[in-house]
C-alpha cells in the first residue's frame, strides 16, 4: 500500500514537500517515481530515484524539484520549490506495479 500526502494550495514561488509512505513492499530494493496528472492532460513522469539513490527529473522540473528516499522509514519524498501554476496537478507515487492514491497540488498565480 502506498499513502501519498503533503499536497495543498500554495502561491506561485512557494514550496511543498510530498511524502509517499509504503507498507507491504520491500522498499529498499525498489526504484520509486513521482508522476503527475493535470486536468485534461495525460499522466506524466516527474522524477525517479533508483534503489542506489540515483535520480532523474523531467526537464520541466529539473532544478526545482528533488526526489529523495528514506529506507528506514519506507518513505519517498518530493521536495518542490519555486512552484509554478503549471505544476498544478494530482501527484502520484509509483513503484513497479503499484500506484499511490494521489495528492492534489494547486499553485495559485
Amino acid at each position: 500500500q502506498l499513502q501519498a500526502s503533503g499536497g495543498g494550495l500554495v502561491q506561485a514561488g512557494g514550496s511543498l514537500r510530498l511524502s509517499c509512505a509504503a507498507s507491504g513492499i520491500v522498499f529498499s530494493e525498489n526504484a520509486w517515481a513521482w508522476y503527475r496528472q493535470a486536468p485534461g492532460k495525460q499522466r506524466e513522469w516527474v522524477a525517479i530515484i533508483s534503489s542506489s539513490g540515483n535520480t532523474g527529473y523531467a526537464d520541466s522540473v529539473k532544478g526545482r524539484f528533488t526526489i529523495s528516499r528514506d529506507n528506514a522509514k519506507n518513505t519517498v519524498y518530493l521536495q518542490m520549490n519555486s512552484l509554478k501554476s503549471e505544476d498544478t496537478a494530482v501527484y502520484y507515487c509509483y513503484t513497479p506495479s503499484k500506484w499511490g492514491q494521489g495528492t492534489q497540488v494547486t499553485v495559485s498565480s
